[in-house]
């Protein structure tokens, strides 16, 4: 793979120079800047072989950089060795920016270039500023993958479906009437819609366009007058035609609108609120996958002992449970199934190369979910599969500590995630841990698993916390080369009350499966902890055990024992 990555840089080098540029940028998005892309735009994976969902790769004619965040140092590290491309590790102090490094490399009268449909506006102006400081000017105008990308998978053509009033909770009508209210109030006069997951959940339609993600490759113009969805025709069957011209929406082929937004968008606040029969549906699907769970985690048990289970194969197990439950519609993302030293790449992915024998002894990471057509799921669980070192049931712990001091939190309404971020990490930090990653996302119905704007991290993020949305809460420590732990529950932002200081929330554990005790050292938990600990193993026992066969409820009546002091 490393002398094809080569090949590709030298072939690039020569367009490069072909076309009086002396450097190209290639970002992880495409033109709707979406976390998750399809193939059809994946060019920095293309260019670079790293497969990480964050990063950017740039290429000059002499030099190349990768930059990617935390998640990915010990997976990039890995994965560009032997390539031209260094690892610029995002984020720290000592790291340049990608323009900071560009106008280190190159010179006066130089040129850059970009496929200016995969940036926003303002990258691009932000981009061009810095650029033109040190004389060297920027082109937007070319998209050398078109050319060189000889294999490059196709703009996909997949049906569109519709999702029921009975899962959305809000017909489309309501939907887009709520956005134009907001564009009078703007005094707007309309926006231009590009972000996948933002059509689907206006329009109430799904789509496969995007690797488990629902989504369909689109843009959306909606003014105070008209709605117009520019999408390939192959796409929509009479069924979703019929659908679209009942709700007022014209079709056009598949562009992007001559039309600049000049208004706030005010659709991921609507979308991250979750309506009542939202809520209902993360309810149900949770119940489907904790069922899936215990089933799987129960098999585990056993199956360690045969010598013969590997991180690819549990991953397939667990896949095919879910896909037992009614209305599966695949994953959610793409299984982190990590034993022992793999467990501390955060977004470790195994493949035949890197797959190992699970043994009976050490920790593994399992973080997955499913796309359920009433729900997304999202969880971790970190698994002792025999006998642990003192320094992973410390760190096991500190983990659970974090996980548990997040969901007890009470906190006015509208804050930021930021100012609550400090308490998953507050055990750690004594002991002078920590960890790189964000501590919570919001999580889509149906949608995507990433979704915003809100989030629980220690860099500042100004969107505030509302009742109904939903968020991660999955702290963590990675050790490279010994382990990783994290412990996630997809929570619910629920009323807590009122005060004479105003209106107060709380978090609320939507998944459903029991928390690993055995790593546990229970002298370090409080005994606030280990009451909570208690409680939400009943929630889980008392929700699942009557879906379940009597062997898989024996097992999960253990696994949830309340722990006596």
């Amino acid at each position: 793979m490393n002398n094809i990555i080569i090949e590709r840089v030298e072939t690039l080098r020569n367009y490069l120079r072909k076309n009086g540029l002396s450097a190209f940028i290639f970002p992880s998005t495409d033109p709707h800047q979406g976390e998750y892309v399809p193939e059809h735009w994946m060019t920095r994976q293309w260019i670079s072989g790293f497969d990480g969902s964050a990063g950017t790769a740039v290429v000059t004619l002499s030099d190349a950089a990768l930059w990617t965040d935390s998640r990915y140092f010990i997976a990039a590290s890995e994965q560009l060795e032997g390539t031209p491309f260094q690892l610029m590790k995002d984020g720290l102090p000592e790291t340049p920016s990608i323009t900071e490094w560009l106008c280190h490399q190159l010179s006066e009268g130089e040129v850059v270039g970009i496929d200016g449909d995969v940036f926003t506006t303002t990258e691009i102006e932000e981009i061009r500023e810095t650029l033109n400081q040190a004389g060297i000017r920027l082109r937007t105008d070319l998209d050398p993958a078109e050319t060189l990308w000889t294999d490059r998978p196709p703009i996909p053509k997949n049906k569109v479906e519709i999702q029921p009033l009975e899962f959305s909770g809000e017909s489309a009508e309501s939907k887009i009437e709520r956005v134009r209210q907001a564009l009078r109030e703007q005094k707007a006069e309309g926006i231009l819609i590009s972000q996948l997951d933002e059509i689907a959940w206006l329009l109430n339609m799904r789509g496969s366009d995007v690797h488990c993600n629902p989504v369909f490759v689109s843009y959306v113009l909606l003014t105070l007058d008209e709605v117009t969805l520019f999408i390939d025709s192959e796409k929509l069957d009479e069924t979703a035609e019929n659908y679209l011209k009942n709700i007022g929406v014209k079709v056009r082929p598949y562009k992007k609108p001559d039309f600049e937004n000049k208004v706030p968008n005010p659709i991921p606040a609507m979308k991250s609120v979750k309506n009542s029969a939202e809520i209902e549906g993360f309810k149900r699907a949770m119940l489907r996958d904790g069922i899936a769970m215990v089933k799987f985690l129960r098999w585990l048990e056993s199956a360690i002992n045969t010598g013969k289970e590997t991180e690819i194969s549990i991953d397939r197990k667990l896949t095919a449970l879910r896909a037992e439950q009614p209305l599966y519609r695949g994953l959610s993302f793409d299984t982190i199934a990590a034993y022992g030293p793999h467990g501390a790449i955060v977004h470790y992915e195994a493949t035949p190369e890197s797959d190992v024998l699970l043994e009976p002894k050490g920790l593994l990471l399992l973080d997955s979910g499913a796309q359920y057509q009433d729900g997304t799921t999202d969880i971790t669980r970190t698994i002792a599969l025999g006998p642990l070192t003192d320094e992973e049931r410390q760190d096991y712990t500190l983990v659970l500590k974090g996980h548990i001091r997040l969901a007890l939190s009470r906190f006015p309404d509208g804050i930021s995630g930021t100012q609550i971020d400090a308490l998953a990490r507050y055990a750690m930090w004594q002991r002078g841990i920590n960890y790189g990653h964000g501590t919570g996302h919001g999580v889509g119905s149906y949608l995507c698993v990433h979704e915003g704007p809100h989030q629980i991290r220690h860099t500042w993020k100004p969107a505030p916390l509302h009742a109904g949305m939903t968020v991660t809460n999955e702290p963590g420590i990675y050790r490279a080369g010994k382990h990783g732990v994290r412990i996630e529950n997809t929570m619910i932002i629920v009323e807590d009350g009122e005060t004479e200081f105003g209106n107060f929330l709380r978090l609320e554990p939507l998944t459903l499966c029991p928390i690993d005790l055995t790593p546990v050292v229970w002298e370090l938990m409080t005994p606030e902890e280990v009451t909570y600990l208690n409680a939400y193993h009943q929630k889980v026992y008392e929700t699942l055990s009557p879906h379940l066969d009597e062997e898989d409820k024996q097992w999960l009546k253990n696994k949830t024992e309340k722990w006596q002091s």
